[in-house]
């Protein structure tokens, strides 16, 4: 199982997302937590690296918690990491303010604003939450 954590942004009926270095599909931004970090340390420290942002933590919510199967384009990446056939994503999903302008940085190569019709552009379980935000009515 890998544990992750991510941070849900939509604005004007799209998410952001991100595409890592070396990858094809575009991931929710967030990452995975580090020993003993909680979810809002995670949330707050992946923000910072990979979009240049500052999360308000005192503005979090949970949106909710994810699993679905690891996609094979990050799956050879944690084989190849020593990640041993884990096949399995745990995604805890939360809102949150932000201070700053997102912009691509650490190994993130590029963003992108997303709408319910780039859902295949996505991982298995970015999807469910693509569902989700489109049951929801904030995602076009």
């Amino acid at each position: 199982m890998i544990d992750t954590v991510a941070w849900i942004h939509v604005r004007d009926g799209r998410i952001l997302t991100a595409r890592t270095k070396g990858r094809t599909l575009f991931y929710i931004p967030g990452g995975k937590r580090h020993a003993g970090e909680r979810d809002l340390d995670t949330l707050v420290r992946e923000a910072e690296e990979e979009l240049t942002v500052r999360l308000l933590p005192h503005t979090a919510a949970h949106f909710g918690t994810y699993q679905a199967p690891v996609d094979d384009d990050a799956g050879a990446a944690d084989d190849a990491a020593g990640g041993g056939g884990v096949r399995t994503v745990l995604m805890a999903c939360y809102t949150a303010d932000h201070l700053g302008t997102p912009a691509a940085a650490g190994e993130i190569a590029e963003l992108a604003w997303l709408t319910y019709a780039d859902r295949e552009r996505t991982p298995p379980v970015d999807r469910l939450v693509f569902d989700q935000l489109y049951a929801d009515g904030l995602l076009r």
